[in-house]
């Protein structure tokens, strides 16, 4: 069994990213971008945040309500880079510096409805917004393979799902990964493995690229919205777990009111896949 250290707690932790030293998570109910290692909060009045991404200029890009802000950790300055209506959650590089996302409908779940459709889109450097995949259930995390060919997908109470990559972007059929209906929140090794986790699942799931599942590791509570590699070897592997009854209570539309989430930080047996950053021009 893994022995996992808590490093934090809040109400209902995502978000992670990792960047050397500095470890920046999000409390979706709470609000706010938090900096594990300095105590710093960026853009604390901002909630329900499901994503954080690493501009080349080091400026965080912000996913939630609304689109996608960008924030300086080092000035404070910040903006917005994209405006989606409904709501933006998970996010990755296209690995030419523009970026994937998928939209959820943040509105319908602040009020306890069934979300509105899902989709995957692109936002190219040059601003160039397009819709590779619509009519999906409720999209999560997602992840290219190391070589460009193939994106993975979790589509949230449905499976996970993987696209192959065609010239210009264009995604060809979906295929399921993985049945798993409670799927969040991913990660690659560098072997390129997908690391997968469950807001119901006690576990981590490790699948090969060939969808074969080839390993496990039991988490330190009863579900888990994001896993993230980081330190000097990229052997540290740092994930945010729930407990059941909040995520529940989040799809509800129900106030969180007590800290059962946590931080934990382990190390694993293989090195995690650096994180392609963007490269806009933000401010």
């Amino acid at each position: 069994m893994a022995d996992w250290t808590e490093l934090t707690r809040g109400f209902y932790l995502e978000g992670l990213l990792v960047d050397g030293p500095d470890i920046w998570f999000t409390d979706v109910t709470r609000g706010g971008v938090h900096n594990l290692r300095t105590g710093q909060t960026v853009l604390p009045e901002r909630t329900m945040v499901g994503g954080l991404l690493l501009n080349a200029d080091g400026k965080l890009l912000v996913a939630g309500g609304g689109g996608v802000d960008w924030v300086d950790p080092a000035s404070g300055a910040s903006g917005t880079l994209l405006t989606v209506e409904d709501g933006v959650n998970e996010m990755r590089s296209d690995g030419a510096g523009g970026l994937l996302f998928g939209t959820i409908d943040l509105p319908s779940i602040l009020k306890g409805e069934k979300p509105g459709p899902s989709s995957i889109r692109r936002l190219s450097t040059d601003g160039t917004m397009s819709v590779l995949r619509d009519g999906l259930a409720f999209a999560n995390g997602l992840s290219l393979s190391p070589d460009g060919q193939v994106l993975y997908f979790n589509e949230s109470f449905v499976a996970s799902r993987r696209f192959p990559v065609g010239e210009g972007f264009v995604l060809g059929e979906m295929e399921t990964f993985r049945d798993m209906a409670d799927c969040d929140g991913m990660a690659l090794d560098v072997g390129g493995n997908i690391w997968l986790c469950g807001f119901a699942s006690d576990h981590l799931v490790c699948m090969s690229p060939r969808g074969e599942e080839i390993g496990r590791l039991q988490l330190p509570g009863p579900a888990c919205t994001n896993v993230r590699f980081g330190g000097e070897d990229m052997r540290d592997l740092f994930v945010t777990v729930v407990d059941t009854a909040d995520a529940q209570k989040l799809a509800d539309g129900v106030p969180i009111k007590a800290q059962n989430s946590a931080m934990y930080r382990t190390r694993a047996e293989v090195a995690g896949a650096p994180i392609a950053r963007t490269a806009f021009r933000l401010g």
